[in-house]
C-alpha cells in the first residue's frame, strides 16, 4: 500500500525559499503551504522539542530569524530539515507538514500565548 492509496497526503512540490525563510510545498489534495522556518523550528517533530519520555513539549524561543540551510529527503515518507542553529534532528513526515499547514494559524496562535505565558520571546 503506498502512500496516496492508503489516504496520506503526498507532495507534489517543495521548495526552499531561503531569503523568505519559507518553505512551500504543496500536495496531491491541490492545497499549498507556505511554512515559515521559525514555525517549523518551534515544532520540529524532534524529541528535543516534544519531549524526552513523556516530559511533554517544550517551548522554544528566540529562533525570529531562523533559516533552513538544506533539506535532506527521508525514504518516501519525510525529509529532515537543517536549521541555522544546528538543529536536524526533526524528521518531518509529509502528514506533518499537512497538518502544520492546515492548522497553521491555530498552531502559531498557541505557540505565541505560550511563550507570552512563560515570559519568552520570538527575539533571540
Amino acid at each position: 500500500m503506498t502512500a496516496e492509496s492508503a489516504g496520506e497526503p503526498k507532495p507534489t512540490e517543495i521548495r526552499l525559499k531561503r531569503a523568505e525563510r519559507i518553505l512551500e510545498v504543496a500536495f496531491a489534495d491541490g492545497k499549498r503551504f507556505r511554512l515559515p522556518a521559525e514555525l517549523l523550528r518551534v515544532e520540529s517533530p524532534s524529541a528535543e522539542v516534544q519531549g524526552h519520555h513523556g516530559e511533554g513539549k517544550q517551548i522554544v524561543a528566540g529562533r525570529r530569524y531562523i533559516g533552513i540551510l538544506e533539506l535532506e529527503p527521508v525514504g518516501r515518507y519525510a525529509i529532515r530539515i537543517v536549521f541555522d542553529d544546528t538543529h536536524d534532528t526533526g524528521i518531518f513526515s509529509w502528514a506533518y507538514l499537512h497538518e502544520l499547514g492546515t492548522n497553521q494559524d491555530a498552531i502559531w496562535n498557541t505557540y505565541l500565548a505560550a511563550l507570552k505565558a512563560r515570559g519568552l520571546s520570538r527575539d533571540p
